[in-house]
């Protein structure tokens, strides 16, 4: 059964004092007190009354410990396995506890690296690539300390026929996957494997985000399951090679899988686990790497155990139906959705016919046989933030919002720029008109972006 706790900010806070190194204990009680509503006032909805203690830290290098009530101190090494969902997180989202909050945030950075390695500039050479090299990528964007090597760049490309700027390929650098030192493995007590994934940037993904059409993923060549379906945009995006350009490029699945497959094997006989982190459209992929993981039996360490597989999604959308979360649940695949009540991604696919729909008669979802095949559905426990500014909609969706809010709740960025969605949808249209194609799929995709931000302007 899927957690739920909602967090908003409150007025009242009450600090502790740092000493040399010691983390700096705030005590934060997330009250009725929030932002502005859609309409500029304060929100009525009821929420769950969430506590925490929170440890602010200089860097984003790991916490490993903690300070509780009785004087003692939680170590991560002890608890790693309740923190990334052995027990579907329970009693660690109501109230949410530090190490949780600590490993969010940790997490939300190293998908927040994707955004600032993400090269946007269409006279580099490097245009829609990483702006780095494997070995100094992390220390490039601020987080030299974190502890983990990175062992590979991924890169995706959907299979939508549209032509792009330049002629370049539509492959784009997509997330990477790293690794835990074997300083930071004995504080974590496993060897970490990390996949993250940045969220929508390219024309190509904000088409392929919006598909919204259901079909089977079939992802293992021994069990068709064709009621586990998923969306096939993100589908797409996890499958697609391009095998006719230059360069070659093998799948985003093939490359992945070679990856932790390789991983997995270097560090056999290691304690393990293999977390996956998206934002948005990389949450999805997260998913879909994590079922793919498990469906194949790749995380089985031995005929007794298997390796965790967790996946921290940041304001991740729906990815597939209900058959396909309850054979991810099956699998053991756990996942943590951290989402904005007021994100409308989080809303997407099946903004009508998804997991609250209940039947016309009766009053149960399962009134429909249909409903299992047809009906998109999130999978895991879900963390609700709720954080809207009247000035700024677009700051519902961004990542650094998210953190920010979860590691200074009275700070809460009301003043980030955030992403621009009606820019982007005219640009779509624009796009679309200069390269005398078919309009219809761009016009899909900017009246859906602007029917999501007028939602939460009114």
């Amino acid at each position: 059964m899927a957690s739920k706790a909602l967090m908003k900010p409150t007025l009242n806070f009450k600090h502790g004092t740092l000493k040399n190194n010691e983390a700096q204990i705030q005590s934060h009680s997330f009250g009725q007190v929030c932002f502005p509503g859609k309409n500029g006032v304060s929100s009525s909805r009821k929420s769950v009354v969430v506590s925490v203690v929170t440890t602010k830290t200089a860097s984003p290098a790991t916490v490993v410990a903690v300070p509780v009530k009785t004087g003692s101190t939680v170590l991560l090494s002890q608890k790693w396995r309740e923190i990334q969902g052995l027990n579907n997180w329970e009693s660690l989202v109501e109230p949410l506890h530090p190490l949780l909050r600590n490993e969010i945030i940790r997490y939300g950075e190293f998908v927040a690296a994707c955004y600032k390695a993400f090269d946007l500039d269409s006279n580099s050479k490097r245009y829609l690539n990483c702006k780095y090299g494997k070995k100094n990528m992390l220390k490039e964007v601020g987080m030299d300390d974190s502890g983990y090597e990175v062992t590979k760049y991924i890169y995706a490309t959907p299979d939508v026929n549209i032509p792009i700027q330049n002629d370049a390929a539509p492959g784009r650098w997509i997330g990477y996957v790293a690794v835990s030192s074997d300083e930071v493995t004995k504080q974590l007590g496993r060897r970490d494997m990390l996949v993250t994934f940045r969220g929508t940037v390219t024309n190509h993904e904000w088409v392929a985000n919006f598909m919204s059409s259901l079909t089977p993923a079939r992802l293992d060549p021994l069990h068709d399951r064709p009621d586990v379906k998923v969306e096939s945009g993100f589908l797409s995006l996890y499958t697609s090679e391009e095998a006719e350009t230059k360069f070659g490029l093998e799948s985003c699945r093939q490359q992945l899988l070679s990856e932790v497959s390789r991983l997995i094997n270097k560090y056999k006989g290691e304690e393990l686990s293999i977390t996956l982190a998206g934002h948005s459209m990389g949450s999805a992929l997260a998913l879909l790497l994590a079922y793919d993981i498990s469906e194949l039996g790749l995380n089985k360490a031995d005929h007794r155990r298997k390796i965790p597989v967790t996946v921290f999604s940041f304001g991740g959308p729906r990815v597939g139906n209900l058959s396909f979360k309850q054979r991810c649940e099956q699998l053991g695949v756990k996942v943590l959705r951290i989402a904005n009540v007021n994100d409308p991604i989080t809303k997407l696919p099946g903004v009508l016919f998804n997991e609250n729909f209940r039947g016309l008669i009766g009053g149960s979802r399962y009134d429909f046989p249909w409903f299992a095949c047809s009906c998109y559905v999130h999978v895991g426990v879900e963390l609700v933030l709720d954080f809207f500014n009247v000035q700024n909609p677009s700051c519902v969706h961004d990542l650094e919002t998210y953190i920010n809010l979860l590691k200074w709740p009275q700070r809460l960025g009301i003043h980030k720029e955030g992403f621009d969605w009606m820019n982007k949808a005219r640009d779509l249209l624009v796009s679309a008109q200069s390269l005398n194609i078919n309009l219809m799929p761009w016009k899909d995709v900017a009246i859906n972006m602007v029917n999501m931000v007028q939602s939460q302007r009114t």
